[in-house]
């Protein structure tokens, strides 16, 4: 971005002076921000999306942030206390908006002041650090980087592994003079790791997870222990003229000795032979199997032309730092190794991906046509790379077609079955997009356990969260309690582990009065979540508390009309159950209305049980009979409907009907034999023990 003009420079100083003199107001926004400043709204907007590249109300919330971390690195108050002092109305928001910016929570903010002093002045400009990378790393709670997780994964057995070797790649040290050369030593780290990452029978820990070891003082094996690993690999080297220096070793942790070390000197032009040479000697001293297939992906040069290479290897090293910044000075360097090699498909890729997640959060998407081009030409350079069937899945994610990017994700996944951002993309579009709960488990297990180390600890508690949730929806009671505890204990603060730890001691008493109990006291601790708003509303509803149901019910349909969110469409029958219940019969209609409306849009598993709902609205015990009875002809549906089917208030008309009784049992039986099923298959894939 240009330089800004002094006049600029002191435009935004005057905006900052005047939000810090109203941070602790929380009504003080962009206009009351563009009446202090004598401008209009519009060309407020204008002028700071020029100069920033960030909208005005972001802007505001970049200074009460900024404001935030020096009241936390100079005061005793506490996070809640600071988020008010700043602004924010809700504490869970502030911590949420806290962790984007900054990358951890605002709790560590004292232990990360040492490496964290402050953020750079340019932070206000287009260059804003906005982890948006980490987001799909991360993806469904997954979540962003911090702290060391001290968990030993396997030591401890927090999550299941499998039976075969588990490896990790630590970040290579540069150590050549010219700082400029970092670049190409990442590159052979993440070139090697890549390799890895192709062989099934090796189970490889992400780049994420192994960066914040970057300048380690910790013992190998130390690390090794974290990372719950059986071997690792260090490696150290420079550039020197035209020639690559690197020495290399691997080292088995769990005998706690050198397995074999080498050093390389070869010329620059040889850089994919060496990346082979490593690779194979790599996997020949662990003595792991390597298919013909395999092989042939291992041995696959991602372009003839050294030139585009090193253009590319800038770009990924812009690309994993993690940041808005970097994606967007990432796709120029790869358009220039495009320029280079118009047959690069692992370049045409990464723009693709980057586009991909420069859009993602955004309502309005710019770059839903460019990720397709781009993966396009990805696809037809080579519809083998994992990157290009990646891009191709995100483009159909976007574009609203979800079930044409699952044969892209699997093959993906086949092709790199050690890519965290493949696994975490298919946990996730197995429980938002398609759900299946048997699916949703089994990628979230295999995406704790080569991800999880990456995390802060509040991180760590939403991944453990992930795994508690896609167990109990598979009715494995006991595993979810030890994960939904895992989570608790590394963020008691957790409040949607704190509910979904209600619902699982459900699934243990089914007592209504203890859940609705332990939600309340979940929801005292923050009165804005308007989930567990609802969620307190339900339980009501269960216990045909009609009164106090519509008391929690209607506070989250006005907040959730006046903030106009798209959000627990699917559960607007009960919510109108409620108000016809309560004489609200117009209000109680244009719910139901909008059920019917979410129902059509819904191709789902859960549609045939929407819609058995919806008949029996209407008075149409017939059609609802017929539309349940195709229900239970589904497989992997959550657990939920077998817990609550029988006591919902929607079925009180049929509770009596000799069909429905059968019907529910015929639903019961399904999901026993598909729970014992899913349990043989986790136990041959030693994904639960």
């Amino acid at each position: 971005m240009p330089e800004l003009a002094p006049s600029e420079k002191a435009f935004l100083e005057n905006l900052k002076a005047i939000i810090e003199r109203n941070c602790s107001n929380e009504q003080f926004g962009v206009s009351e921000l563009g009446q202090e400043i004598g401008m209009s709204r519009s060309n407020l907007l204008r002028k700071v999306k020029k100069m920033t590249g960030s909208s005005v109300a972001q802007f505001i919330r970049q200074i009460r942030l900024i404001e935030s971390r020096k009241l936390l690195l100079d005061t005793e108050a506490t996070v809640s206390e600071i988020a008010y002092q700043v602004g924010f109305s809700s504490p869970s928001y502030f911590i949420k908006c806290f962790r984007e910016y900054y990358g951890y929570p605002p709790g560590e903010a004292k232990d990360r002041a040492p490496h964290h002093w402050h953020q750079p002045e340019h932070h206000l400009c287009k260059e804003d650090a906005k982890p948006l990378f980490k987001i799909v790393l991360a993806i469904a709670l997954v979540i962003v980087s911090g702290l060391t997780v001290t968990l030993l994964i396997r030591h401890f057995h927090s999550v299941p592994s499998k039976q075969g070797k588990v490896i990790a790649v630590l970040p290579f040290n540069n150590e050549s003079d010219d700082s400029s050369n970092v670049y190409l030593i990442n590159g052979l780290m993440e070139a090697v790791l890549t390799k890895l990452q192709q062989i099934n029978n090796l189970e490889v820990i992400s780049r994420t997870s192994v960066e914040k070891y970057r300048g380690s003082k910790k013992s190998a094996t130390e690390i090794a222990r974290e990372l719950g690993v059986d071997y690792l690999i260090e490696g150290s080297g420079q550039k020197d003229g035209y020639e690559v220096l690197l020495h290399i070793q691997l080292i088995d942790a769990l005998k706690d000795n050198q397995l074999w070390a080498e050093d390389y000197r070869r010329q620059t032009d040889a850089i994919f032979d060496l990346q082979q040479e490593i690779a194979q000697n790599i996997t020949s001293n662990i003595e792991v199997i390597i298919t013909p297939d395999e092989a042939t992906q291992i041995a696959k040069k991602p372009t003839q032309n050294l030139k585009a290479y090193d253009y590319f290897l800038k770009g990924m090293d812009q690309f994993y730092m993690g940041t808005e910044a970097g994606l967007r000075n990432a796709i120029p360097q790869f358009k220039q190794a495009i320029e280079e090699d118009p047959t690069f498909a692992r370049a045409f890729a990464d723009i693709a991906i980057s586009y991909y997640l420069l859009d993602l959060g955004q309502t309005d998407k710019q770059y839903t046509d460019l990720i397709n081009q781009y993966a396009d030409k990805a696809m037809f350079y080579d519809d083998e790379l994992a990157q290009s069937l990646l891009a191709k899945s995100f483009f159909y994610l976007q574009a609203g077609e979800y079930e044409l990017a699952e044969p892209y994700l699997v093959k993906a996944y086949n092709y790199n079955p050690n890519s965290a951002v493949v696994i975490n993309t298919l946990s996730e579009y197995y429980v938002s997009y398609k759900p299946n709960t048997a699916k949703y488990l089994e990628y979230a297990l295999k995406g704790a356990r080569i991800d999880i180390a990456a995390n802060d600890s509040t991180s760590a508690s939403y991944i453990f969260l992930h795994l508690s949730n896609a167990f109990i929806q598979n009715g494995f009671v006991e595993e979810s309690l030890k994960y939904i505890d895992k989570s608790l204990s590394y963020w008691p603060g957790n409040l949607y582990s704190q509910y979904v730890k209600a619902y699982i001691e459900y699934a243990e008493d089914e007592d209504l009065n203890i859940l609705k109990q332990k939600l309340i006291q979940t929801f005292q601790q923050d009165s804005s979540r308007l989930d567990i708003m609802q969620e307190i509303g339900k339980v009501c509803y269960f216990q045909r508390d009609h009164k106090e149901s519509y008391h929690y019910y209607n506070w989250f349909v006005n907040i959730r009309q006046s903030l106009q969110l798209d959000i627990y469409r699917f559960e607007n029958a009960k919510i109108a159950r409620v108000f016809y219940e309560m004489g609200e019969t117009a209000r109680a209609d244009e719910l139901m209305e909008e059920y019917h409306q979410y129902i059509e849009e819904d191709h789902s598993i859960y549609r045939e049980l929407s819609l058995s709902v919806y008949s029996l609205n209407t008075g149409n015990k017939t059609d609802a009979l017929e539309h349940l009875e195709q229900f239970a002809k589904q497989d992997n549906f959550h657990y939920w409907v077998i817990l609550f089917l029988d006591i919902d208030p929607l079925f009180d008309s049929l509770t009596n009907d000799k069909s429905f009784q059968n019907i529910v049992q015929k639903i019961k039986r399904r999901f026993e034999k598909q729970h014992d099923r899913l349990e043989k298959q986790l136990e041959a894939k030693d994904l639960i023990e």
